[in-house]
């Protein structure tokens, strides 16, 4: 098969990550994948997996008919028989692109912590969890023509891995041996991250020496300001280094594996196990919880996220545990990695992506009437959208803000 891949941005995210290691995994089964994007940090990622990037503007509405004439283009030019995109509006014009080129099929996977519900019924949707999968099916009460599959975020569980080397990285952002190191790699956003982060932050600034602890956040993104704030704060509180902004890394696994426990959320949380560390899953509205064989299975239903908590005191609570038990964090840290390298492989990913896109190829083509749907519902989200920029700021991303929520539009079931 001939397979175009296009993540919805080229800055370092975990969708978007996800989208180009899948690519290079699915080539390895033997087909031909290229990738498309605009210009970012992630294109040397692309180039250095050995995988073709076909450059997209910067600058274009999305989604757009341009977009969906260019990828018409180079569906015809290059034969491709899949377009696949990451996220609602690269899903949105990978389907108008197919839907009238016979041979070719479209996919759209979502990471993020809701579907769009203007997504056309009959486009093949892969979902990074259980209750997703399950919400979208029974969405007002009917089952979608179109497949519903599942791919949990996906890791290489070869790259990342215990044992990387953090010299380098403890020596140039000063980490000196001592404190207790947690480490969380996120876009510095106000969708799902900032609240969390926030609170983190506090936390380890309050807790100063008893225990020893040092927040590490890398990552970099528009809250950037509010978080160096707080940092500075929390640091004049304990009168030390207690938390340590990074900033973006292009590689973040010495990050990774530098930490003595990791905080996180989605893939960002999955590739922390990877390194054999202990993980603290953050979610949203105070939402903090250890991963455990107890927890396992509220994770592996719900995804590596949450909502509702008991916010400080209960992230407060994990830490002092897990400061004052290194056997704890080490059979943690052994009883994760055994958990992603079984069930999160990127190999056994690759082999599902593969029979998805069979199956998408064999499915009826989306229908003019989904088209035309679609199109009308778009375009009242774009007006509503505007409508509520009038009253005052609104999320970036509407579906990883209204996580745990109806997504705009749709009401709640």
């Amino acid at each position: 098969m001939r397979i175009l891949v296009y993540p919805h941005a080229m800055e370092i995210g975990g969708s978007q990550l996800n989208a180009i290691e899948l690519a290079g995994a699915v080539r390895d089964l033997g087909h031909r994948v290229a990738v498309a994007g605009e210009p970012g940090p992630l294109v040397e990622r692309v180039l250095a997996a050995g995988i073709e990037h076909v450059p997209l503007d910067a600058g274009r509405r999305r989604p757009s008919p341009a977009t969906v004439r260019l990828l018409g283009r180079l569906v015809s030019e290059r034969g491709f028989d899949v377009v696949h995109g990451y996220e609602w509006p690269p899903g949105l014009e990978a389907f108008y692109t197919a839907r009238r080129r016979p041979g070719v099929a479209a996919v759209c996977t979502v990471m993020s912590m809701a579907v769009a519900p203007f997504l056309p019924p009959s486009l093949p949707l892969v979902v990074g969890t259980r209750q997703i999968r399950r919400d979208v099916l029974e969405r007002r009460g009917r089952r979608r023509p179109g497949a519903v599959h599942l791919i949990e975020p996906p890791v290489d569980v070869r790259a990342n891995s215990p044992g990387h080397p953090t010299r380098a990285f403890r020596a140039r952002f000063g980490l000196h041996e001592g404190p207790l190191d947690v480490v969380v790699v996120c876009r510095l956003v106000a969708e799902l991250k900032l609240e969390g982060l926030l609170t983190a932050i506090d936390v380890v600034g309050r807790l100063a020496t008893d225990p020893p602890l040092r927040l590490v956040v890398v990552g970099d993104g528009p809250c950037r300001d509010q978080v160096e704030a707080r940092a500075a704060q929390a640091n004049a509180r304990a009168g030390r280094r207690a938390v340590v902004l990074t900033g973006q890394l292009d590689d973040p696994r010495p990050a990774y594996a530098a930490a003595s426990v990791a905080l996180g959320m989605g893939g960002s949380a999955l590739r922390s196990l990877a390194f054999g560390r202990p993980l603290i899953v953050q979610g949203e509205r105070g939402f903090f919880e250890l991963l455990t064989p107890d927890t396992e299975a509220a994770f592996l239903e719900q995804g590596w996220y949450g909502v509702g908590g008991r916010g400080a005191d209960r992230l407060e609570e994990i830490l002092r545990d897990l400061a004052r038990d290194e056997a704890r964090r080490e059979e943690l840290g052994a009883y994760g990695r055994r958990l992603v390298a079984e069930r999160f492989s990127l190999e056994r990913a690759a082999q599902v992506q593969e029979e998805i896109y069979r199956e998408a190829l064999s499915a009826a083509p989306g229908t003019s009437q989904d088209a035309a749907v679609a199109a009308a519902r778009v375009v009242a989200y774009k007006v509503a959208r505007k409508a509520r920029k009038l009253r005052g700021p609104v999320a970036r991303d509407d579906f990883n803000a209204v996580a745990g929520k109806p997504a705009p539009g749709e009401g709640r079931r």
